[in-house]
């Protein structure tokens, strides 16, 4: 593979991957009901908007899930494995149901990255600036809160220490580590084709 066609996968991955993180954040922000007049839910909702718009008509949401958002992210990961391999120079034609496959882990690890990095971002803001209302911490907190609550529900309370997000932690990691990963690496993908993986 030429340095040019390097250059050209990580320009493309590093692009599409970008517009992946807003769709799948779409995704979440509906289903986690938060604040669409937010500033940033705004900005998703605009950036998304004409692709989805067309999508709505065929694809339903179903309850708080927007399942046009989530059909859009898998569709915008098989693209651009599809275009990865095509600059690798291999042709995907025999191999579209497992690039499907490979796109689905590939969001689904997505998926739990963005909560991941929410809860580090919820944790370190709890300490530097508990209470704030500045928009993007606003949407922090209304991502992290739906996933923490079943912990805080069985966990016991502590007064001031809130140790639900470890146990979130470690769920978040051993569903990663021990079950996507382990599934992509049982149905061969390669690590290039995402870099969520």
């Amino acid at each position: 593979m030429s340095g040019l066609n390097e250059a050209l996968i990580y320009v493309i991955q590093t692009l599409g991957s970008f517009y992946l993180l807003i769709v799948l954040l779409r995704f979440i922000l509906q289903l986690v009901r938060a604040d669409f007049y937010n500033p940033l839910s705004q900005f998703i909702v605009r950036a998304t908007h004409p692709l989805l718009k067309p999508m709505r008509r065929v694809i339903p949401s179903l309850g708080s899930l927007d399942l046009s958002s989530l059909v859009l992210a898998i569709v915008i990961q098989l693209l651009l494995m599809i275009i990865v391999l095509v600059l690798m120079g291999y042709g995907p034609g025999g191999y579209l149901l497992q690039l499907l496959v490979w796109s689905i882990l590939a969001v689904t690890s997505l998926f739990l990255k963005i909560f991941f990095f929410a809860l580090i971002i919820s944790v370190i803001l709890s300490w530097v600036a508990p209470g704030s209302f500045n928009p993007a911490a606003q949407l922090v907190q209304q991502i992290c809160e739906p996933f923490l609550a079943p912990f805080r529900r069985i966990l016991p309370n502590l007064g001031g220490l809130d140790i639900s997000p470890i146990f979130a932690f470690m769920a978040i990691n051993l569903i990663d580590r021990f079950v996507i990963v382990r599934l992509a690496a049982e149905t061969g993908m390669p690590q290039i084709l995402s870099p969520f993986m």
